[in-house]
């Protein structure tokens, strides 16, 4: 993986990493993963049903361990069936 790159999408990041930082991603990056809309990702963020946030100045910021690990809460157990603990 070069450092213009995430790991989940292979899509080039508008930043570069830095050798032992975890890359951060804008909301408007991790609306556009998951085909949401930016006030859709706020929303959920707010109401506590999206991953955690970094607010460096104005701006939000979301780390890529956060994100995943949202991921795999929202992730269906089995086909159909709803995740664990919901």
């Amino acid at each position: 993986m070069d450092s213009h790159s995430t790991p989940t999408s292979g899509t080039p990041n508008p930043q570069p990493t830095v050798a032992g930082l975890e890359p951060l991603l804008s909301i408007e990056t991790l609306a556009d993963y998951v085909g949401v809309p930016v006030v859709t990702i706020d929303r959920w963020r707010t109401e506590g049903k999206g991953p955690r946030a970094l607010r460096v100045g104005r701006h939000l910021k979301f780390a890529l361990s956060d994100v995943q690990e949202w991921l795999a809460t929202i992730r269906e157990s089995e086909p159909g069936t709803p995740p664990a603990g919901r």
